[in-house]
């Protein structure tokens, strides 16, 4: 008997499906993770999910594997080259909010120690799990992700408003909303 999987996921897609078996709602405590998750968000504005998974790999590669400190370093130049790159979503405005995004990004991690600290503090470093039988129960924003939305645009951030930030806080598993069918929802 297969498993039982929230009803949002295309399960004729592989890369969707290990997405959502191994990450999607699993609490993520690593920064460089959390970063990544962050920007691929961003990138996926305005287009699937599925896209941006397809070309989660050719982001590491054109984007230093998400390593915020070389990614602030990156020129006018570093933007012309990533806008050639057809293995990424070729949008300028993307691309300079993941360098501005990379250069907060470093700012909160000095002032709190770590990005994961200051994120999971917002949740008590406790994640919440809901408790949805079908997807039209998750909402697409909260009052949490549009405080933590918020905070991060005062701080200087891009794409990240509050419909973004709560798909990354699923993501991230700081809110768990694999629904009550879905095997994940029992663990």
């Amino acid at each position: 008997m297969e498993k039982q999987r929230c009803e949002w996921l295309n399960l004729d897609n592989s890369l969707y499906v290990t997405y959502h078996d191994e990450e999607w709602g699993v609490p993520v405590h690593d920064d460089r993770t959390l970063f990544e998750m962050l920007i691929l968000e961003g990138s996926q504005a305005g287009l699937s999910w599925e896209t941006i998974l397809k070309k989660r790999d050719n982001y590491r590669h054109a984007f230093a594997n998400f390593d915020a400190e070389t990614i602030a370093t990156y020129t006018e130049a570093d933007v012309e080259r990533l806008m050639q790159d057809a293995g990424i979503v070729r949008n300028r405005l993307k691309i300079n909010a993941t360098l501005l995004n990379a250069r907060v990004f470093l700012e909160i991690q000095r002032e709190f120690g770590t990005f994961d600290r200051y994120l999971w503090n917002f949740v008590n470093g406790v994640p919440i799990h809901n408790h949805f039988d079908t997807i039209k129960e998750i909402p697409a924003r909260t009052e949490l992700s549009d405080r933590i939305s918020k905070d991060l645009k005062k701080r200087g951030m891009k794409f990240v408003g509050s419909t973004i930030i709560y798909a990354y806080m699923q993501a991230v598993g700081l809110v768990n909303d694999h629904t009550k069918r879905c095997y994940h929802y029992k663990e």
